[in-house]
């Protein structure tokens, strides 16, 4: 792995643990094995630096995400996938947690890579309703953008309930209770 590549990875960790504003350019340097010298040969900068693995991170998710939500089954049964996943709830969502974090939200920059990940997860999730509808398998009264949105605020709520109880069990719950009001538009 290259520096500039270790830098980002060590960034995507401490963004996800620490958050924007608890991420220092030395926590970096330390968990990378970069010196300072090598940071800003590839980045001006903590924000250039914190950018870049966001990007990464966003990156990575609508991956994995699009491995659930394009894989084989209905409409009910490829979100339910994506909501089951293998997932630290307890740590929480990689990008909802940053949209948290002042430092993040007070930069339009920063916000950038939120704000595309959240708008494309609604999209992709709008389609598979929609998909769900034209097979027959959802209502057709179901409005695909508002249940999407249902859902992507599911769960990030439900992320932030857990944490807050210090359990993964409430997320379990509002997973569970997002799917049996999507499966109940089906009957």
């Amino acid at each position: 792995m290259s520096t500039r590549e270790r830098l980002i990875e060590s960034t995507q960790d401490l963004l996800w643990e620490r958050g924007y504003a608890g991420t220092s350019p030395k926590a970096i340097q330390q968990r990378s094995g970069a010196g300072q010298g090598s940071m800003y040969h590839h980045f001006g900068g903590k924000s250039d630096l914190a950018l870049a693995a966001m990007n990464k991170t966003a990156e990575q998710l609508r991956a994995e995400i699009s491995g659930h939500l394009d894989g084989p089954g209905t409409a009910i049964e490829r979100i339910s996938a994506y909501l089951h996943r293998e997932r630290d709830v307890l740590r929480g969502c990689r990008i909802g947690r940053l949209a948290q974090d002042p430092g993040v939200v007070e930069s339009a920059r920063l916000r950038q890579p939120l704000d595309e990940t959240f708008d494309w997860l609604r999209r992709r999730l709008a389609e598979v309703v929609s998909e769900g509808q034209a097979e027959g398998e959802l209502a057709a009264d179901l409005d695909p953008e508002d249940t999407a949105a249902a859902i992507v605020a599911v769960l990030q709520g439900g992320y932030v309930i857990a944490r807050a109880a210090g359990s993964a069990e409430p997320f379990g719950r509002a997973v569970d209770g997002a799917l049996r009001l999507l499966a109940a538009s089906a009957r």
